[in-house]
């Protein structure tokens, strides 16, 4: 069993209320609550694996390319539009229009695309991203509260 703030296994556990909710804890944690009852458990030792990286399957993603900015003003240009048109004619705000191509804003994947349509151009492209994965077979199913909690000692 493990602590359900620290992560830690357990010998000997406390059943203690922290901060209104009931917990089962180490010693330590459970100083940082009211301590309801001690639990004694076995702890059943395991020979701890090495995680397994393996490479995962790559995964696609779409970016837009570089100068897309530029590639969105010349070609809103070429088509004698004005922010002001353009904007319109995609349903979307000048002002964004205006951050997209001076390149103080980047457009999401959605918006990039729907210039793209619009506007007959390429701006996105689909890059390979390959990570390894680690399996961490052998270890404790999901996280504990310890997992996404910092204590503030006083």
């Amino acid at each position: 069993m493990q602590c359900e703030m620290c992560g830690k296994e357990l010998e000997e556990h406390y059943r203690a209320r922290i901060e209104g909710t009931v917990l089962n804890v180490c010693r330590s944690c459970a100083s940082y609550g009211e301590v309801l009852q001690q639990i004694k458990t076995e702890v059943k030792k395991e020979l701890k694996k090495e995680p397994v990286q393996k490479p995962a399957e790559p995964v696609i993603l779409e970016e837009l390319v570089e100068g897309y900015a530029e590639k969105i003003k010349n070609k809103r240009e070429k088509l004698g539009l004005t922010q002001e048109e353009l904007a319109k004619k995609i349903n979307e705000k000048e002002s964004i229009l205006q951050k997209i191509e001076s390149g103080h804003f980047t457009p999401s994947v959605e918006l990039a695309k729907k210039f793209e349509r619009f506007m007959g151009i390429k701006i996105i492209e689909e890059v390979e991203d390959a990570k390894v994965v680690v399996s961490r077979k052998g270890s404790s199913e999901g996280f504990s509260l310890g997992d996404f909690v910092k204590v503030r000692k006083k």
